[in-house]
């Protein structure tokens, strides 16, 4: 028996006067529904052997992970130690998929370009929105990835994986660090999922896999047609066909980290607006304590420690209220209040106020290239050193290795 998913009555009367007034459907096709549905107890099989063997077999987590930072560096043509499944999954990642547009790929990329540090600011607090279902709780809990302290850390080590894809052309230039990180990316969820789903804590009969397809779908919709729609509330001014290739872009970034995109993959931001309202309709709302715990846990992370004096207290507590600021503004309401979270109105306060600049900036790009080159890079540069304070010495690991922390 698999995952069961019901659309609350709620959810029903709000899509039928949505129809009924403009004729947009908010609910999917059964077709895509029932992939969605099915989705939740579908894994990665290709990289799951490869991990199997390797990390959670005889050769054990770190001779796997010294072989696959080889096969990066080298080529998997130049490892004669390499197992089949390990030549699988490299075969795999290194298809083009015969639907890629690379033009496409670059105009979704400068669209995360511009976005910058807010599409990872907005990408987080919707992902906290979601803490409200153990299926997608329950892995974070356990693998310790946003709970608690390290909460920070692994936010910095998404981020990364962001800033690198973003770069012009880096998901195309092969062995570019961009194209490693992404890999390093599935093979530590892989690793996860197997360790999570054969956990106690985990109830497979009422949440499939854990890290499943389609909660990797959400992450790319997360990237692509919710901040495309929720940035213009800050003066992102996204066109239609910028939303259609960010879309194209995180498709290709899903094929990276072995997310499936083609059977239920949004081919419209309309599609895209429907499984994300799909989603919420269906929400069971049993995380229990596990959500507070990540909700709770992550934006207080961002509190300067009692040595931080002077300027640098100062930056701290700026960006703790900034991104405080997003989940009053892109969390839902009724899921926000829920948890114990600073106000977030200064942060809201400063997001308001400069969004009729970068309202003007957007309108400036579509007349003036100049202006459009200038505004990612002043975004990307900006987006980088915040990420560079933050992270100081420590390295971002993707340890597919890693224990549960209980």
């Amino acid at each position: 028996m698999g995952v069961e998913l019901t659309v609350s009555p709620q959810h029903k009367k709000v899509r039928d006067r949505v129809k009924r007034f403009t004729r947009f459907d908010l609910l999917p096709s059964d077709a895509v529904a029932e992939a969605f549905t099915r989705g939740h107890s579908e894994g990665d099989p290709v990289a799951e052997r490869f991990v199997a063997e390797t990390y959670h077999g005889e050769i054990g987590g770190e001779k796997a992970r010294a072989l696959l930072d080889e096969a990066l560096r080298v080529g998997i043509a130049n490892v004669p130690d390499a197992p089949e499944s390990m030549r699988a999954l490299f075969a795999e990642f290194e298809t083009i998929p015969d639907w890629l547009d690379p033009d496409l790929i670059e105009q979704g990329a400068a669209v995360w370009r511009r976005w910058g540090y807010s599409l990872g600011a907005v990408g987080n607090a919707g992902t906290m929105d979601t803490y409200t279902e153990a299926s997608l709780a329950v892995p974070l809990s356990l693998s310790g990835g946003y709970a608690g302290a390290s909460a920070l850390h692994r936010y910095l080590e998404t981020s990364r994986w962001w800033l690198e894809v973003c770069r012009p052309g880096a998901v195309l230039t092969p062995g570019s660090t961009a194209r490693e990180v992404s890999l390093k990316v599935r093979v530590m969820h892989v690793s996860v999922r197997a360790r999570v789903a054969a956990h106690p804590e985990w109830r497979s009969d009422v949440h499939g896999l854990p890290i499943s397809q389609s909660e990797m779908m959400l992450t790319l919709l997360g990237g692509s047609v919710g901040p495309a729609l929720g940035l213009y509330a800050l003066g992102f001014l996204t066109s239609p066909a910028e939303m259609r290739a960010v879309l194209h872009f995180n498709r290709y970034l899903g094929h990276l980290v072995g997310c499936r995109v083609d059977d239920m993959y949004p081919a419209t931001v309309g599609d895209g607006v429907r499984l994300l309202y799909y989603f919420d309709a269906t929400r069971k709302h049993d995380s229990g304590e596990l959500g507070p715990e990540l909700v709770e846990g992550f934006v207080p992370s961002f509190e300067p420690a009692a040595s931080v004096r002077g300027f640098q207290r100062v930056r701290t507590l700026f960006h703790l209220h900034l991104q405080a600021g997003y989940t009053r503004l892109f969390m839902l309401p009724w899921n926000r209040r829920n948890y114990r979270l600073p106000s977030g109105l200064p942060g809201l306060a400063f997001m308001v106020a400069r969004a009729p600049l970068i309202a003007v900036v957007e309108l400036l790009r579509r007349v003036v290239p100049s202006v459009d080159r200038a505004e990612q890079a002043v975004a990307m540069r900006s987006w980088r050193r915040w990420h560079a304070w933050h992270i100081g010495r420590r390295e971002e690991a993707f340890d597919a290795s890693k224990a549960l922390r209980r």
